[in-house]
């Protein structure tokens, strides 16, 4: 089965999660591949689409958005997941974070399976005015392997059983 992971990344961390998230899909024997989604090419021939975005001010990164929005017919057609990343601490890791409300929206328009929220990578050297101040006090990888392993275990076992467990969550 092939698998695209596409991804809206800021800093970094949200593409690397997408690239730990392709390693899990193909330790489980799927073909994936891995693009931004600023230049991932329509979802058309790939038989399951996971997208990721970063969290920004309770917003999801636009490249992610933009991609959602403009495959919203073909997602529907194929097994969608979607992640989010973002918090800077080890809440993620803790307890399931819900998706912000503009993911919650583009699940329902895309039908999405699952989601996760994973935790966010932020470097001390970050730059960007907002960015600096909040490195001086947040920096740090708060992004779990074992946690994307597990849900990329969950994706696998639905894509085997042909989608039948449809949950929206986890």
């Amino acid at each position: 089965m092939t698998i695209l992971v596409t991804y809206g990344s800021e800093r970094g961390g949200t593409a690397g999660l997408a690239n730990m998230v392709a390693d899990g899909l193909r330790a489980e024997g799927f073909v994936v591949t891995v693009s931004p989604a600023s230049l991932a090419e329509a979802p058309d021939a790939y038989e399951a689409v996971v997208v990721g975005g970063a969290v920004y001010a309770m917003r999801w990164h636009a490249d992610s958005r933009r991609y959602v929005r403009r495959h919203a017919t073909a997602l529907r057609r194929c097994p969608t997941y979607l992640f989010s990343s973002g918090p800077l601490d080890d809440s993620a890791t803790k307890k399931e974070i819900p998706p912000v409300k503009g993911v919650v929206h583009l699940m329902e328009v895309t039908g999405a399976r699952r989601h996760a929220t994973f935790g966010g990578r932020l470097l001390p050297e970050s730059r960007g005015l907002i960015a600096h101040q909040m490195a001086k006090k947040l920096s740090g990888d708060w992004r779990d392997t074992n946690q994307v392993r597990e849900w990329t275990a969950k994706i696998a076992a639905d894509l085997r059983a042909g989608g039948q467990e449809q949950q929206k969550a986890g």
